[in-house]
């Protein structure tokens, strides 16, 4: 008679980079696995052993393994994965995975925008913290490889809706909210889904967990339903100082706060919380622009002080940190006027940050709109815009938005178009913060990023340094 344990089977759904890492992490744990993916995919050569399946899902054919685990990537709502659901075998995502078999502290981040920034500087601060922090999850390393060595005894793990929605066992030490903004709400069954996924983060949170949400009263009563299971909840804002709930913030960027040695009395001044004080630093004093990303910094602040970094290392990181690529990037001083790149901001929400971000701004946008509305955007172009350059193959819904702000502009197309028409048509600081997705031109935000610094610095000549006409000015 035999009486050996049947060894688990499991399912990998979706051959992306997190796929891979998944399928990776169990042969490393010596699980038995098969890939599948709807396209005609290869698996690196470490992985070659290993069944693929490609071709359409087929439910009976999930049916027959133990458990399945889904990429982000693929629709939660795929009828073959609602089938399998529905038969009761479990089918989960690469995040109850990492939680069976990680055994340090979490630090979770999501939000529609200023996730990436957030959780790259939360890391960079807790790392020099005892057994150090490494940054994983949506933020381009999959979670799963950071159990490849030894594993850091903090994560700080960005994570989208869609890997949420499919966690079970989420529980984080300390998380955040940043926002949630109708970008992804499409790929969701609808708006209200989209941010219960962003929710599902909090629901196993218990006393001793601290969570952030933003200070505006659409959290107000998810915030008191935390509390009252004894959750430490702090709030955080971009706020003006004289307001009465910038008392309730313990993080964010105070507006119009009185400064004494300022000519006028007031600056702006992004803050945190340590030893039950406000920490200010005036937002001058910062080489990061923009309030919205500001806010991100000082929520990255306070993440390090709970976690008992020292005020001093929080300081030099708040002022030495430059940003990320593509998220309102200084790229340089070209053609006599500053280039900023924000290409990340692929929603309007995002843009409006930016554009809050100049007293007055030639600004290139436009691309794959993913039908939301950009009316949002109306007076703040109106506002701050003296002339717009639209890019993308369907141009039509920004020309008609920059049509009702009453501001100029003309249509470019193409990126590489856009630059020159700046360039040679307008005087002033140049944004491009698109308002969309890029798809319909390039493969991802990051690619057209890089054609926008491209565009630029062929603009010069390259001088005897060999740059493209870029200064210090």
């Amino acid at each position: 008679m035999n009486l050996s344990p049947k060894l688990e089977q499991i399912a990998v759904i979706g051959m992306g980079s997190t796929g891979i890492s998944i399928a990776r992490h169990l042969q490393r744990m010596h699980i038995v696995c098969a890939c599948f993916d709807e396209a005609n995919v290869v698996l690196p050569d470490d992985l070659q052993t290993t069944p693929l399946h490609t071709g359409p899902l087929d439910a009976d054919v999930l049916g027959g393994f133990d458990r399945v685990i889904v990429s982000p990537g693929i629709d939660w709502r795929h009828p073959a994965l609602l089938a399998v659901r529905g038969c009761g075998i479990p089918v989960h995502g690469d995040l109850d995975e990492f939680l069976r078999h990680y055994q340090g502290r979490i630090i979770a981040i999501t939000g529609t925008n200023g996730k990436t920034t957030t959780t790259q500087m939360i890391a960079l601060l807790l790392e020099t913290l005892p057994g150090g922090c490494e940054a994983g999850g949506n933020i381009g390393t999959p979670m799963l490889d950071l159990l490849g060595h030894k594993p850091p005894a903090h994560v700080a793990l960005e994570l989208s809706s869609f890997q949420l929605e499919r966690a079970t066992q989420m529980h984080p030490h300390w998380a955040v909210l940043l926002n949630v903004q109708p970008d992804h709400a499409d790929m969701h069954a609808s708006p209200q889904a989209y941010k219960e996924a962003k929710l599902s983060m909090f629901n196993k949170m218990i006393l001793g967990d601290t969570a952030l949400f933003p200070i505006d009263v659409e959290w107000d009563a998810t915030v008191a339903d935390l509390a009252g299971r004894g959750v430490n909840v702090t709030r955080f804002g971009v706020i003006e100082a004289d307001d009465e709930r910038a008392k309730f913030c313990k993080a964010g960027v105070l507006l119009n706060t009185p400064w004494g040695d300022k000519a006028s009395g007031k600056t702006d001044a992004l803050f945190w919380t340590q030893d039950s004080e406000w920490v200010k630093i005036d937002c001058d004093d910062l080489m990061l622009r923009g309030h919205h990303q500001q806010q991100n910094i000082a929520i990255a602040a306070q993440a390090a002080a709970d976690h008992g970094v020292s005020r001093t290392v929080i300081e030099e990181a708040m002022l030495s940190f430059q940003g990320l690529e593509h998220r309102l990037e200084f790229v340089g001083h070209v053609a006599g006027r500053d280039w900023f790149n924000d290409s990340k901001a692929t929603n309007p929400d995002a843009a409006l940050a930016a554009l809050e971000s100049f007293d007055e701004v030639v600004w290139i946008c436009g691309g794959m709109r993913k039908k939301l509305d950009l009316d949002s955007l109306i007076l703040m172009a109106r506002k701050k815009v003296s002339f717009a350059l639209v890019i993308g193959k369907e141009p039509d819904a920004y020309s008609l938005m920059l049509d009702k702000a009453d501001v100029p502009y003309m249509v470019s197309h193409t990126i590489e178009q856009a630059v020159k028409d700046a360039a040679e048509k307008t005087e002033g600081p140049v944004l491009l913060s698109p308002a969309a997705a890029s798809q319909d031109q390039f493969k991802n935000y990051a690619e057209r990023g890089k054609a926008f610094v491209a565009a630029i610095r062929a603009l010069e000549p390259k001088d005897k340094k060999g740059y493209a006409g870029f200064s210090d000015d």
